[in-house]
């Protein structure tokens, strides 16, 4: 009698300690497996990086001090990144006339192929960049998809936001105009 009992304990015993080990895990409280991008931290100077056009010109990331900078990284074969680009471009329409800058980044190898018959048909205004050799998306440590930085007139990065967001809602509108302006 003593045996069968110790053997069910032990079991129940070990199942417990097993469940108890797992629910961590479902509670969403294990560590991520991709750490938000190692490269930069909110409250650090963002990195110049530079980028190219879809004309083929440099852009730096430095000549928009001064400005409020929203820099999303994005690719075409992404779909929450494509899904978040008709918002992306109302935000934008509505920060016209304050010291904000939108930068679309594609993070794609072959972008200056991909990225002109994506846009056809759209009209997004914002300026869209390249990034050749994917120097910027490794300096930022950025590695999922759409990743955005709010970048403040100062050059420190303020917000680093994972995932696509419904960007012209009325307190991202607030929040921005409030950097821009102030």
């Amino acid at each position: 009698m003593k045996g069968p009992f110790m053997r069910s304990s032990l079991l129940v015993s070990l199942f417990a300690l097993l469940l108890g080990s797992a629910v961590p895990a479902f509670a969403g409280v294990s560590r991520p497996e991709v750490p938000p991008s190692a490269g930069v931290k909110v409250g650090a100077l963002a990195p110049d990086i530079q980028l190219v056009d879809l004309n083929g010109k440099t852009v730096t990331l430095e000549q928009f001090r001064g400005k409020v900078v929203m820099l999303n990284f994005w690719a075409t074969w992404c779909p929450p990144c494509r899904a978040e680009m008709p918002a992306m471009q109302r935000l934008n329409d509505k920060m016209a006339g304050l010291d904000f800058v939108m930068l679309a980044l594609n993070v794609e190898p072959d972008g200056e192929h991909t990225v002109p018959n994506f846009l056809q048909g759209k009209s997004y205004t914002f300026p869209i960049l390249l990034d050749p050799g994917a120097k910027a998306q490794n300096r930022y440590g950025v590695f999922r998809f759409p990743e955005t930085l709010i970048i403040g007139k100062d050059g420190i990065i303020l917000n680093h936001i994972l995932g696509a967001r419904e960007w012209d809602d009325s307190s991202t509108v607030d929040y921005l105009s409030f950097l821009a302006k102030g």
